[in-house]
């Protein structure tokens, strides 16, 4: 069994098992989050929403709390000796996907 499910305003599929890296959610490690938002189920029958499932929801676990690899972002203008360097790591939250119930 799978889902889709919308979670900080992107749309991921997961099922039973699997481990989702989602942008940073205010939790602590070892706690459970539920995701009402689901799109889609599927498995035997495919049950989709309009925009949501009914009663459909998926249980996860926070498992880790981090930062992504760094990305640079180099900004220049030619003949103009202008040149800026900025760097990011942007936070994310690791996730077991634990049960989904439709």
């Amino acid at each position: 069994m799978y889902a889709v499910i919308k979670s900080g305003g992107k749309q991921y599929k997961v099922a039973e098992g699997d481990f989702l890296k989602v942008d940073k959610l205010d939790m602590a490690v070892g706690e459970t989050v539920e995701f009402g938002e689901v799109l889609m189920v599927g498995g035997n029958t495919i049950k989709v929403g309009a925009p949501l499932v009914a009663g459909a929801q998926v249980t996860a676990k926070v498992t880790a709390q981090g930062k992504d690899k760094k990305i640079l972002v180099f900004k220049s203008k030619r003949r103009k000796n202008y040149r800026k360097m900025h760097g990011h790591r942007q936070h994310h939250t690791l996730l077991k996907i634990e049960k989904i119930s439709a």
